[in-house]
């Protein structure tokens, strides 16, 4: 790219933390951000990060042996703390000496941020509120993800623009906060560094790259959504607690539905037992991020995606795609700054 005369200064804290020369982060998505993915982001001069999800441990440290062979650039290693294999993880990466640790799924208890960080690892959390993002600052972590519920996969409750006031706006100058929710254009990424962001996360547009090995059929349904078609689980009775997933409504989500009313029609009989109905709740979707990712089914299979899947249709390189995010954010800019002078 040439030179950015405005964005440049804006990038300078998140490059500099990250040690990368975009501070554009393409967000661990699991079955998604595997090692070909995230060198191909790093490689880009963008910020990749490595999906721990449910993967045996092994696999996760042959994964990091991997990616090592395809960049030298910096990575961070993201961990789902609600994961049978988490402690497992976190105990391996402590050999593996990884430059960045994310914690991600639910919230870390204050040792295991200690832990990761004691491995030389620089420490992301997320947080979806300002109580959140307090605890988090106080256990230790080195930034912050601030991520709003318009993103894809587990969110929180609250909208990126109000996050941003509530917590990006009061914190900003104690540590570097990257926004993640909604954001896929370069006019956005400019707008949110104006406000004190260090940098952005982005997740359903990296799906939408070349190299992006999911299935055609995945990507297909990315480019015909609309933003409306990305709706967060449904739970219909706090008897029957359901994690909040953002994806694409389909025929998996009406069944998942269907089979709530009926749960709570059979413990309204005492047909059934609360945690046996829970049970069966939970074992619903395992296995259908796989099923939509890899194996193509769009129908029952999990199709995680953030509301910003409306602002995407076409596919191409992640070269192309980050040029095109720094050139409209530059523009932006530019555009800014007439009208203030």
């Amino acid at each position: 790219m040439d030179e950015l005369k405005f964005l440049d200064p804006l990038m300078q804290r998140g490059r500099d933390f990250l040690q990368c020369r975009y501070p554009i982060i393409c967000g661990a998505m699991t079955w998604v951000s595997e090692p070909k993915l995230v060198a191909a982001v790093c490689n880009s001069g963008c910020f990749g990060c490595l999906a721990g999800g449910n993967a045996p441990t092994e696999v996760l440290r042959r994964q990091i042996q991997e990616l090592r062979t395809l960049t030298d650039k910096p990575f961070a290693v993201n961990l789902i703390t609600i994961a049978p294999a988490y402690q497992d993880h976190l105990a391996m990466l402590s050999e593996m000496h990884v430059p960045y640790i994310v914690f991600a799924g639910s919230f870390p208890k204050e040792k295991e941020v200690a832990a990761a960080k004691a491995t030389g690892a620089k420490v992301l959390c997320f947080a979806s509120t300002v109580s959140i993002a307090e605890r988090m600052i106080k256990f230790g972590a080195d930034a912050i993800i601030l991520e709003g519920s318009e993103a894809g996969g587990h969110i929180g409750h609250v909208s990126s623009v109000v996050l941003m006031q509530q917590v990006l706006f009061r914190f900003a100058d104690q540590l570097p906060m990257f926004c993640a929710g909604g954001i896929a254009t370069g006019k956005m990424i400019a707008h949110t560094m104006l406000m004190g962001a260090a940098g952005v996360q982005l997740g359903t547009r990296f799906v939408m790259t070349e190299e992006c090995n999911v299935h055609q059929n995945f990507k297909d349904a990315f480019a015909r959504a609309n933003a409306r078609d990305a709706v967060s689980t449904p739970q219909f009775d706090s008897r029957l607690p359901v994690v909040a997933v953002r994806a694409l409504r389909n025929k998996g989500t009406d069944e998942f539905g269907k089979l709530q009313l009926a749960l709570l029609k059979k413990l309204e009989a005492g047909e059934i037992h609360r945690q046996e109905a829970q049970e069966q709740v939970e074992k619903f979707w395992i296995g259908a991020l796989r099923k939509a990712a890899i194996d193509g089914d769009v129908a029952m299979g999990s199709l995680m995606a953030g509301q910003s899947v409306g602002l995407v249709d076409k596919i191409m390189p992640i070269k192309d795609m980050v040029a095109e995010l720094l050139t409209d954010a530059e523009a932006e800019l530019a555009q800014v700054h007439a009208k203030l002078s």
